[in-house]
């Protein structure tokens, strides 16, 4: 295909990533992750995924783009913001304890109704494509596609940093059998400066860049399924549903953009729930705050087995 062909090409993806509404768009040619391979691996070899044996499946396909698409020739990377407002920062400060990306509506959803929209838009402007978007919803290491998009660099913690947003960010990507211009990584600013790996309450971030998850508290309180070990019971510090403080001590997250209300935005019903003392949730209860939440993953025996956790003796 002509350059001329591939950088109109690009330009109306770029574009279709800004209607439907993401906030940063990057490219990458599809191809084997080769320098991701033994990080992985090494990873897997350490145990580090906990109970999540679903990591363990799929190892070619999570390394090489063009096993799940056929005929793949580009990787389109996007973020989507979901920094809360100050008046909604409540969920996180009080004595129980939501990360800020399950405040709103489920993140997979809104995801991927917006790639439905940049697909449409590109297939309009350009023609019959094949591409599939992609939402936490097969084997993708999204982090290092953002990063090789350009989209910001993997910090110390493990999350995409943005250099003038910071990193509470959604990840998708759209793989596609479209050539486009690549962006190229960008460079790492994280410096000499290790405030992630020293808040870490249960030192999950065991070295720069390296997160043993069978210690972080977002896989203690969501993907693990038994009960928590007694040996975090004094170190979750009130968090039910995830976790930020890696990202809440990154000064990064000082050029945060607060979204405006939106499906990210907390419901003025689950804003009430934590305002008020720590008590017994119902069934009842449940099925109203997280009717539309990611926190439904843990369902209610789940939730009630987190908030029961980081109860403080009284």
């Amino acid at each position: 295909m002509a350059s001329l062909q591939i950088a109109h090409n690009t330009r109306i993806v770029k574009e279709a990533a800004r209607i439907a509404g993401f906030d940063y768009c990057g490219i990458s040619a599809a191809r084997f992750l080769e320098e991701e391979a033994p990080r992985l691996e090494s990873w897997l070899n350490r145990n580090q995924h906990g109970t999540m044996s679903w990591m363990e499946n799929y190892f070619d396909k999570r390394l090489d783009p063009r096993k799940l698409v056929d005929g793949a020739k580009s990787v389109v990377s996007v973020l989507l913001n979901y920094t809360p407002a100050p008046e909604d920062e409540i969920l996180s400060t009080g004595e129980t304890k939501i990360s800020r990306y399950a405040y709103g509506k489920d993140y997979h959803y809104v995801l991927k109704d917006k790639f439905k929209q940049m697909l449409q838009h590109i297939t309009e402007q350009i023609g019959e494509v094949n591409g599939r978007a992609f939402v936490d919803s097969a084997p993708v290491m999204d982090k290092a596609w953002a990063k090789q998009g350009g989209l910001g660099w993997v910090g110390k913690h493990s999350n995409i940093i943005t250099k003038d947003s910071g990193s509470y960010f959604f990840i998708g990507e759209l793989i596609i059998d479209l050539e486009l211009d690549a962006d190229g990584p960008i460079k790492d600013y994280c410096g000499t400066c290790t405030r992630c790996i020293d808040a870490c309450p249960t030192n999950a971030i065991t070295e720069p860049y390296q997160v043993d998850g069978s210690k972080c508290i977002s896989y203690l309180t969501i993907e693990l399924k038994e009960q928590i070990p007694s040996e975090f019971k004094e170190q979750m510090q009130g968090w039910a549903f995830g976790c930020d403080i890696c990202q809440e001590v990154c000064p990064w997250n000082r050029f945060a953009q607060p979204i405006n209300k939106n499906e990210f935005s907390p419901s003025e019903e689950l804003k009430k729930y934590f305002e008020m003392p720590l008590k017994e949730i119902t069934k009842e209860v449940f099925n109203i705050l997280f009717k539309d939440s990611t926190i439904k993953r843990t369902k209610i025996e789940g939730l009630s087995r987190n908030l029961t956790f980081i109860k403080k003796e009284t």
